[in-house]
């Protein structure tokens, strides 16, 4: 460490390094030898070799996934489609789940997220993102709901780190979640989604959505469906490799 509190690493070897729920903004890779690395995270304006690659990748991320188009616009029917097109993603993949040797659903690959822990953690996005900062709830959350180890409070909240539910369980409930975004998204209004979102008062997660339109609070709802159906899909080719 420098005088000036940032981490410096000189001539140091990192091979097989993990980073995770590293702050790494503004870092700073000099000289470096980089092969078969892998950078998953919220990267914008990361400069490789003087060439600055974020906006590739993103508009390759677009082209191969066209719904992230969708989740990005204020448009309610966009909104809909995007939320059909990741329900039946899911789907086809909880099917793929099912076929499977017994015991897959809750296998972790490389320390990540189990499938039907994803699962559980999307039941957790629903309940926190959707229901309390979409539509105002002061329920608390649904007990076999996942959060990130970070999310304080969790049991006052009313999430139970003891449940361990089967894949069944876990389906289930997603699909009447599923079922009730639905529902609202088929009357919600542009108008309505450029509300201010009607956060209830007092503590709860997450704690930095005041402020924060009904539109942005969905698309964190949309965003998170996609990008963990991502990683549970990665997961399970390697699992089937």
């Amino acid at each position: 460490m420098n005088t000036a509190g940032m981490a410096r690493f000189e001539n140091q070897d990192l091979t097989d390094a993990e980073f995770r729920e590293c702050d790494l903004t503004r870092s700073r890779l000099i000289g470096v030898v980089m092969q078969d690395a892998v950078i998953d995270g919220l990267v914008s304006n990361l400069v490789v070799n003087g060439v600055e690659v974020s906006s590739y990748v993103e508009g390759e991320l677009d082209r191969r996934h066209p719904v992230r188009l969708l989740i990005r616009s204020n448009d309610p029917a966009d909104l809909r489609e995007a939320h059909r097109v990741l329900r039946a993603d899911w789907a086809n993949t909880v099917k793929r789940m099912r076929e499977m040797p017994p015991g897959s659903e809750h296998q972790r690959v490389a320390g990540e997220w189990s499938s039907v822990e994803t699962l559980r953690h999307l039941v957790f996005v629903h309940d926190s993102w959707f229901r309390r900062c979409c539509l105002g709830s002061t329920s608390a959350f649904t007990a076999i709901g996942l959060a990130s180890d970070f999310v304080p409070d969790q049991e006052e909240q009313g999430l139970d780190p003891s449940e361990s539910p089967s894949l069944d369980d876990a389906v289930a409930l997603r699909d009447e979640q599923s079922a009730e975004l639905e529902r609202w998204l088929a009357t919600v209004t542009a108008g309505e989604l450029m509300e201010p979102a009607p956060v209830p008062a007092g503590p709860g997660w997450p704690p930095y959505a005041r402020g924060k339109t009904v539109l942005q609070c969905l698309q964190v709802v949309l965003d998170e469906e996609f990008q963990h159906h991502s990683f549970c899909v990665r997961d399970l080719d390697l699992l089937d490799g």
